[in-house]
């Protein structure tokens, strides 16, 4: 039994994904994915509901697995500290998870394109086919990542808080972006879990967020 959740985006995801598949879902509406952050509140709520609708105990858990990004830096610091804290006190392995592989996971087609919003007009981008990733995760301006799935002759379809941000750019280069109102925008946490059940063990020190890029605020 794995306990996954993801705070890459302004949306808190958390799932409970039991050995014989059954899940229990914290899954975000899409609206959440354009209204502030609140992962310091709502993020260990959310733990907390999963955990109780499946009767787990973290005693009972094989391992946590956490979305490490890339995505908001506040967001990815909330996310993994909190996946640590939880691990380093139950004794529980580390799980490391992609969120735009996740989110691909998501989207339901033969070619995948995930994007979540970098701010700064960029977007954090992976192509995925079949479960394959085909383009590792990076950061992009709109107007770049066209001219790149122009040039590799494509059908892809796009998903993510970042093609809603860039939909008319996307669109007008001939690329499919689900709805506005579509489940495929949020990074499921059951799909980070699902991930992780092939992904090893790493103790809580070893896990950091992938930035893809400098945060836009460093500690002082």
């Amino acid at each position: 039994m794995i306990l996954g959740f993801d705070t890459s985006t302004a949306a808190s995801a958390a799932c409970v994904l039991r050995d014989d598949g059954v899940a229990f879902e914290a899954l975000p509406r899409p609206e959440a994915l354009s209204a502030p952050p609140a992962h310091a509140h709502e993020l260990m709520p959310a733990i907390a509901g999963v955990m109780d609708e499946a009767g787990a105990r973290f005693g009972s858990l094989e391992a946590i697995a956490v979305g490490v990004g890339p995505g908001r830096f506040t967001g990815l610091r909330i996310g993994i500290a909190t996946a640590r804290a939880l691990a380093g006190a139950e004794g529980l392995p580390l799980r490391p998870v992609s969120s735009l592989a996740a989110l691909a996971a998501g989207i339901g087609a033969e070619a995948a394109l995930a994007l979540i919003d970098a701010k700064r007009g960029e977007v954090f981008a992976a192509l995925y086919a079949d479960g394959r990733e085909l383009w590792p995760p990076f950061v992009a301006r709109p107007d770049e990542l066209v001219r790149r799935v122009g040039a590799a002759r494509l059908a892809v379809r796009a998903a993510g808080d970042g093609s809603v941000r860039f939909r008319g750019v996307l669109e007008a280069a001939g690329i499919d972006v689900e709805p506005d109102e579509s489940r495929a925008h949020v990074v499921r946490a059951l799909n980070v879990c699902r991930l992780a059940v092939d992904i090893k063990d790493e103790p809580p020190e070893a896990v950091l967020p992938d930035y893809v890029r400098a945060p836009d605020a460093k500690p002082q």
